[in-house]
Order: structure tokens, then C-alpha cells, then sequence
């Protein structure tokens, strides 16, 4: 597809146009299914004559449709090549392709390329009937032009990915542009694949045919457990996403068997500093396939760059047998050549299938707590222990409440300010969550929330929040009075694959920079759940936004997730908030305020209530302070940051 030439001037929009542009695209594309376009529709294997393999034609043929030569008792012209086959009747119809493209020219191109081999294709030019059209048209694949006027193709891509029905639709870019740290972005903002212009039509051909068949075959693996899900091409392993449907529909199954085993490298971090990142990566490849050898009949994934996941199916094999013939066996063979070579330790949090998980998501935070456990075992193996309840009637009923609440609309937000020890105008708030009861009473988060700890209202409760709270971040941009809010979120919510998808387009749709908004990560959760929170920072941080880690108090792994997790703040535990009292105490506050400020983390005092405490702070090297000292949290946002004194 040539990017040469200019493209083509635009006129000015009118109003109101971009609503009717959406309602006739959409118009446009249940036509194209119904009755594709025979005009611009070129006859079987016509991308060939653009291949430097393609056989010789005759011009003449090319002004026949298949229409034209069954009326003159013909066969519709082909061009035989034995080396070609054409794409099979698939029973979910033909491959259905949305082109995102204003320039005609290369879009008829594409058209016709893609056409000819039996798909079915509709043209949007407009960015903004992108969306109407694919909820009409309900596209395999998206082949879009990087380059949209008024909304490039990455800001259309968000939207795409903030769309409940069609966030899992693959994205594949044209580009001209051979910047790599360009195409890196393109990735990262939530693509599956670009080309580069010009490209030759059987390599848009097989790129658009494999992205397809890869998106078929996992949306029937989702219907149909029996279906076999793809493999990384590179490891060997199961992709994240696929192993977590598994693992959904064995927990769905009426006999919960089996076990999951989080294996864990450890040492990763030295190796990765010993080897390089290249033979690093190499080493971690050949591990997960050993696992794959050593776990025969399981299914297995590669979580993060030293982190798998095992599902083994329930057999005569003790669970726990098994998991320590996956650690000797890990730990026997060199890995590497030469003075490269190294054996493997590996820590192994184990999990029996059989305990009650709610979902695969639940049965996940189990082997991360067990994985926890596994890294200060002796054997470097430790079983989930399911915590025992201590009031299940008062869980059961706080749960009941908040489905209520969550209802009947009876949450409610509230903000306290973080404000600068030394001075500054910069608006920022700790956002709070309350649920007002039945009977009217206000009650806080930590009232409702422990008791919520397993339950997926969790995850429900964390989507409310931060859709609220980015209509309150667009409202005040709107109003070019710009702030930066803090939002506490659960694990839970962070590990589900599609989240980060659903916060990136929010924040587009929404017209807000990621720096407006700073997640709160509770330091108890994130000790368990590094891994997962790992992916999560990485794919939000290019989005520019930030994290805090919360009530932090001094400790080995604690002083370790500095440097695990793209941090941006630290809040410290309330008991700091108390040090004066303390000498012990104080030195220890200072430490942490010291390592913290060495890692470029800016820190925050919290709970403070008295000047003493602020005092105390503030000579310790504090940056912000948050407390009832500065102002009880309340519902509006009107704090006088430009005057306040501390």
C-alpha cells in the first residue's frame, strides 16, 4: 500500500455532521454485508498481479465480475498458482475487515487487495464514525492508517478499547512512518501489529488472514472449552489471557479438581544484571519450556519475565509430589553455555482447585499469596491456606449492603487534600469512598470494605469509583481548573486483562492526561501481588499515570517494591504520624523518607491531626502532609491550596 502522493484536501466540517457521517457508515456497513460491493470487488487471487510471483493475465478479464461471467456461461476469472490457497468457508462467514483509512486511493487499494481473497470489507474516512460502523458491521479486524485527521489511529484505538463489546477487536496499524520508537508506541498503546507502507499485498494479505484466524479461534476457545487455545509462536507457552479462560471453565466445572502452581525464578534481577537482557531473556524461554517438558498434560503460561503459571489437571499424582518434582526439575539441568550457565531456583506458591474460588481471578490472588509464603519457605514451596472466616453471617451481610448500595446508587465520594510542605498551588485530593445506608448513615470504606476482600462486588465497586472520578477530573478540566486525584483500587480490579484496556480508552474518551490521576496501591496488597501489579504500572505508566504506595512502614520486601513498581509517591503508615513520641520511631520515619527521596519518590505524612505531628514531619523532610490537621474530607473540592499554610 504506497503512501506516496499527497492526500487528498478536506473540506471544512459543518456542524452536526459527524452524527450523520456515524448513522450513514453504519447504514454503509450493514449493506456491505448484506450485498458486498461487486464494482470494486476484484475476481479471486487479483492481490497476485501485484506479487513479484504473480502469473501472467489477460487485461481484458479484469473488467469482468463473477456476475458478469456466469451471464456469458463463463467461470469467473482467476489466476491459478498452485502455491496459493484460497482462504476455506469458515462456519462463522466470511473474514470481515474494517478499513480506517481517509486517503480513497490506498483504501480502495486495501479494498481490493483484501476483497479478492473472499473477505468482506467495509471503508470508514471519518474518525468519527469509526465506532457506529463497527458496532454495525461487528469487523474480524480493524487495518487502520496511524495518521486520522482530527483523531490520529492511537486515540481512535483507545476508544476502540474503552467499548464494552468491542475492546478485543485486533487493531493492525499502516504506517510510513520508520521511527522504531514511533512503532514501540503504537504497540504499547494498545495495537496488535503494524505495517509499514508501502507493503506488498500478500503480506497484508497473510498479516490481516493470521490476525483473524488467531481472534476466531480464541473467541470459540472461550464457547467451547474443547477447542485447543494457540500458542506463543517464540515460547511454546499458552498465552495469559488463554490460560485464565481454562482456568475459568475448570473452576465452572461441577467437580473442582487439579491445582494451579505459581512458579516463580528467583534471583531474576541478578541474573538479568549478569547476563544481559538478550541472553536473559533466552534463558527464561528455554526454563519455560522445561517447565512445559516437565509439566506433560498440564497447561502452562508465562505470567512476567521470571513468573509461570501451571494448571494441572486433577490425577493419581499428589499435588504437592508434583510441585516439588517442578522445583527439582527446574533446578537439576544448566541453563546457558560456558561460564554462562546457570542453575535455576525457583519458588512455588500451590493451590487445590478445590476450595471454593469464585473465579479464575480469585484462584490467581490464592497462588500469589502462596507464592509469598513459597519465597521464605526452606523448600521454597508453600500450599494456600484459605483465611477462615470470622463472622461469615456479618460478611454475607455486608455484602448484601453493598449490592444494595451499588444498586440503589447510594455511594458517595469524598476528597481530602494533599498539600506541599513547602508551599504550592497545585490542587491534588485523596479520593474517599462512602456508602450511605439505608437508614441515611454515612459509613467509610474500611467499615464495608474488609469484609468484601473475596467477593467480585470488589472489582464492581473499583469500576464505580473511577468512573466517577474521571467525570469529576473532565468536568474541572472543562472548567480549566485542572487537579490531580488519588484512587485506591483493589488487586483484584488491576489483574483483570481487559482493565488497563478500559482506564486507557476512559482516559481518552475522556480528554484527560494520565498524569491527572494517581492509583493508590496498599502496600499489604502489593507484597502479594507483585506480579500482577507489575503489568498493570508498565502498560499505565506509558499512559503518564502515576501510583502511590500506601501505608508503607519500614521492612526488607516493603524497601524492595521501591524499585519493583514504577512508583511516583509514598504515603506513610499513620503510625509515623505519631513519631515525636518516639526516638526509635523518628529515626526510623527519617530512613524511610531518606531511601524514599533516594529512589525519586516524593513522600506523604498521613493522618496527621496536631501541629507537633506536622512539625515532626516537616523536620524529617516530609513533602506532603494529609490529615484533619489541613481539613476533614468533605465532598467538594474547593480547598485553598494558593493560601494554605501548614
Amino acid at each position: 500500500m504506497s503512501s506516496n502522493g499527497p492526500k487528498a484536501v478536506k473540506r471544512p466540517k459543518k456542524e452536526g455532521e459527524p452524527a450523520a457521517d456515524a448513522a450513514q457508515a453504519a447504514m454503509s456497513a450493514v449493506e456491505a454485508i448484506r450485498h458486498p460491493r461487486r464494482t470494486e470487488t476484484p475476481p479471486p487471487q487479483h492481490w497476485r498481479r501485484w506479487g513479484g510471483d504473480a502469473p501472467a493475465f489477460e487485461p481484458a478479464m479484469l473488467d469482468l465480475t463473477p456476475d458478469d461471467a456466469a451471464a456469458q456461461d463463463k467461470p469467473a476469472p482467476a489466476y491459478p498458482d498452485p502455491g496459493v490457497t484460497i482462504i476455506p468457508q469458515d462456519p462463522a462467514g466470511p473474514f470481515r475487515v474494517l478499513i480506517a483509512e481517509d486517503d480513497p486511493s490506498q483504501a480502495k487499494f486495501a479494498e481490493g487487495v483484501l476483497a479478492g481473497t473472499g473477505m468482506v470489507t467495509v471503508i470508514v474516512d471519518k474518525p468519527a464514525a469509526l465506532i457506529a460502523t463497527m458496532e454495525a458491521f461487528r469487523p474480524d479486524l480493524v487495518l487502520m492508517d496511524l495518521h486520522m485527521p482530527g483523531l490520529d489511529g492511537l486515540a481512535l484505538t483507545n476508544r476502540i478499547r474503552a467499548h464494552e463489546r468491542l475492546m478485543h477487536t485486533p487493531v493492525v496499524f499502516l504506517t510510513g512512518d520508520p521511527d522504531p520508537e514511533r512503532q514501540y508506541e503504537v504497540l504499547a498503546g494498545g495495537a496488535d501489529d503494524f505495517l509499514n507502507k508501502p507493503i506488498r499485498p500478500r503480506h497484508l494479505v497473510a498479516a490481516v488472514l493470521s490476525r483473524v484466524q488467531r481472534a476466531r479461534r480464541l473467541a470459540l476457545s472461550k464457547a467451547s472449552p474443547s477447542q485447543a487455545p494457540m500458542v506463543n509462536p517464540l515460547t511454546g507457552l499458552l498465552e495469559r489471557g488463554d490460560l485464565i479462560v481454562i482456568l475459568g471453565n475448570a473452576l465452572s466445572a461441577d467437580a473442582r479438581q487439579g491445582g494451579l502452581l505459581f512458579v516463580e525464578v528467583a534471583g531474576a534481577e541478578r541474573l538479568r544484571e549478569k547476563l544481559g537482557y538478550a541472553a536473559y531473556e533466552a534463558l527464561m524461554i528455554d526454563a519455560g519450556r522445561h517447565i512445559q517438558t516437565l509439566s506433560e498434560g498440564c497447561s502452562v503460561a508465562r505470567l512476567n519475565d521470571h513468573a509461570f503459571v501451571v494448571l494441572a489437571p486433577a490425577h493419581g499424582t499428589d499435588i504437592g509430589v508434583f510441585a516439588r518434582a517442578l522445583r527439582d526439575g527446574l533446578s537439576q539441568p544448566s541453563f546457558g553455555e560456558g561460564v554462562e550457565a546457570v542453575r535455576l531456583r525457583a519458588s512455588i506458591g500451590v493451590v487445590v482447585l478445590d476450595s471454593g474460588f469464585a473465579d479464575a481471578g480469585a484462584a490467581l490472588d490464592a497462588a500469589e499469596r502462596a507464592l509469598r509464603a513459597a519465597r521464605v519457605a526452606p523448600t521454597g514451596i508453600a500450599d494456600y491456606v484459605a483465611p477462615v472466616p470470622e463472622a461469615p453471617a456479618k460478611a454475607q451481610s455486608a455484602a448484601d449492603q453493598v449490592r444494595d448500595a451499588l444498586a440503589e446508587n447510594r455511594f458517595e465520594l469524598a476528597y481530602q487534600p494533599i498539600v506541599a510542605v513547602a508551599g504550592g498551588d497545585e490542587p491534588q485530593y485523596q479520593t474517599l469512598l462512602r456508602l450511605r445506608d439505608a437508614e441515611g448513615h454515612l459509613h467509610a470504606a474500611a467499615q464495608f470494605l474488609p469484609a468484601l476482600e473475596n467477593n467480585s462486588l470488589l472489582s464492581e465497586i473499583d469500576h464505580w469509583v473511577l468512573e466517577r472520578v474521571l467525570d469529576t477530573l473532565q468536568r474541572r478540566y472543562h472548567e480549566q481548573r485542572p487537579l490531580r486525584l488519588f484512587v485506591p483500587q483493589s488487586p483484584r480490579s488491576l489483574s483483570r486483562d481487559d482493565y488497563a484496556d478500559w482506564l486507557l480508552g476512559a482516559l481518552e474518551v475522556h480528554g484527560l492526561p494520565g498524569n491527572a490521576l494517581v492509583i493508590d496501591l496498599r502496600l499489604a496488597d502489593a507484597l502479594i501481588h507483585t506480579v500482577t501489579l507489575q503489568q498493570f504500572c508498565q502498560r499505565m505508566m506509558r499512559a503518564g499515570v502515576q501510583f502511590c504506595l500506601s501505608q508503607y512502614e519500614q521492612g526488607g520486601d516493603a524497601e524492595a517494591l521501591l524499585s519493583q513498581l514504577p512508583l511516583g509517591y509514598l504515603r506513610l503508615s499513620p503510625r509515623y504520624a505519631n513519631a515525636q513520641a518516639s526516638s526509635t520511631l523518628r529515626d526510623e520515619m527519617r530512613g524511610v523518607i531518606d531511601r524514599a527521596h533516594r529512589q525519586g519518590l516524593l513522600v506523604i505524612g498521613h493522618q496527621i491531626e496536631d501541629p507537633q505531628a506536622a512539625a515532626n514531619l516537616w523536620m524529617s523532610g516530609i513533602d506532603f502532609i494529609q490529615g484533619n490537621l489541613v481539613q476533614r474530607a468533605s465532598g467538594d473540592l474547593e480547598f485553598d491550596f494558593h493560601s494554605a499554610v501548614l
